[in-house]
């Protein structure tokens, strides 16, 4: 009769089958093909890696569908975040390539296979969770062994796999201690050593740094970078905060209610949004947006705010009086006295190397960066005039971005 065992407990009796010589259970190298080269590739070997490809992927559970034909395209060695708001689908999409969710419909690619019926084992790809995922019993070395091991690969290749990986991570000299004896930051790097000395063709992260705090954060942001810089494996990066979708994406995928809202490197998303939420959403603080109406005079065309403030714009084919939506990041206010937008401060936040100015526009909060050291009681008026084609203009009705043009940018 087959007997289900804990994890904890499996591992414990695979590790002593493996030093016994004995095969683990059917956990030997199932596709046949030659073991790949350690986290470095080893001398002369060619590094793996491989594209992601997703097309008009849709995921159904029963009648209610939470991602909507998604297509996707990740480029050999690329780092791709996916980004947006808990409950987009993010951690989905992720799953859904690794293989812990099965589609619905569509395809998804990785290299050149469809990979759609492929068990997770045999997708050649490692997955950093974001809960680390280690067996508390076992040592550092033996938590990134476990699968080497379970693959049946030689003592000296592991050995010489892990000693590498924890080169590269900072972690030789913990590397006999126990995952109760590490930081949090040190047992996440366990969880990256894991999956690097398996060298597969695809990293997968699922929000890895949530669990950090701030400054640790800050820290793994730039150690995983420096590792894919150095590995260039492809690697798909899931994360709700954008900050680090902007520090650490050679491209983002911005993803809202199940669907891609839009796709591209970091400050091409910073400075050419598609719509409302992307520039919404990338950039902090937020864009500030404003409630506006198109007016057409005699001398041309304008975006009229309240009654104080009309900015001339040149190719927007709308109607006289249509609804806008007028879009300015914080930076790109100047602030002065005498023409401009009221405003009425409502407080101010002074950073050291910047000032945030909160601020209340035609009724609207806005908030104002400001390199200067600011003093600015609050209840007091001060004029604000976004900087020359430093302006967004939406349709207030869907959110889609109108191209224009602003005159005075010259």
């Amino acid at each position: 009769m087959a007997v289900s065992l804990p994890g904890a407990l499996l591992a414990r009796w695979c590790l002593v089958r493996l030093r016994r010589g004995e095969p683990a259970g059917g956990a030997s190298n199932s596709s046949g093909s030659t073991p790949r080269a350690g986290p470095e590739g080893g001398r002369g070997a060619r590094r793996s890696m491989a594209s992601v490809e997703l097309r008009q992927v849709r995921k159904q559970y029963g009648q209610t569908s939470v991602i909507h034909g998604v297509d996707v395209g990740v480029r050999d060695g690329e780092f791709a975040v996916l980004v947006g708001p808990s409950g987009c689908g993010k951690s989905t999409l992720l799953r859904m390539i690794a293989g812990l969710e099965e589609i619905s419909s569509g395809e998804i690619l990785i290299g050149d296979r469809v990979v759609n019926r492929v068990p997770p084992k045999d997708r050649d790809i490692a997955m950093v969770f974001q809960n680390y995922a280690l067996y508390p019993h076992m040592s550092v070395f033996d938590n990134m062994a476990f699968s080497l091991r379970l693959a049946g690969r030689p003592r000296e290749d592991i050995q010489r796999r892990v000693e590498e990986a924890a080169r590269v991570l900072g972690l030789g000299e913990y590397l006999q201690r126990y995952p109760r004896q590490l930081s949090g930051g040190q047992r996440q790097r366990v969880a990256m050593g894991r999956a690097i000395v398996r060298a597969p063709q695809v990293f997968l992260f699922d929000e890895p740094l949530s669990n950090l705090d701030a400054r640790l954060r800050v820290q793994m942001r730039t150690e995983i970078r420096e590792l894919h810089q150095r590995l260039r494996t492809t690697s798909v990066y899931v994360t709700h905060d954008q900050i680090e979708a902007m520090t650490m994406a050679d491209r983002i995928v911005v993803m809202n209610l199940g669907r891609v809202e839009q796709s591209g490197a970091p400050l091409e998303l910073y400075d050419e949004p598609a719509n409302v939420f992307v520039a919404g959403f990338i950039g902090s603080p937020a864009m500030n947006f404003l409630p506006a109406r198109l007016r057409r005079t005699p001398d041309g065309v304008e975006a009229v705010l309240g009654d104080a403030l009309g900015l001339p714009l040149e190719g927007c084919e709308l109607p006289d009086g249509s609804a806008l939506t007028l879009g300015v990041r914080p930076e790109h206010f100047v602030i002065g006295s005498g023409a401009g937008l009221p405003a009425q401060v409502l407080g101010v936040e002074p950073t050291g190397a910047d000032t945030q100015i909160f601020c209340r526009v035609c009724g609207t909060p806005v908030t104002v960066i400001s390199r200067e050291r600011h003093r600015f009681e609050p209840g007091g008026m001060i004029r604000l005039t976004p900087l020359p084609g430093k302006t967004y203009l939406f349709d207030a009705a869907g959110g889609q971005r109108i191209p224009t043009r602003d005159p005075r940018r010259g």
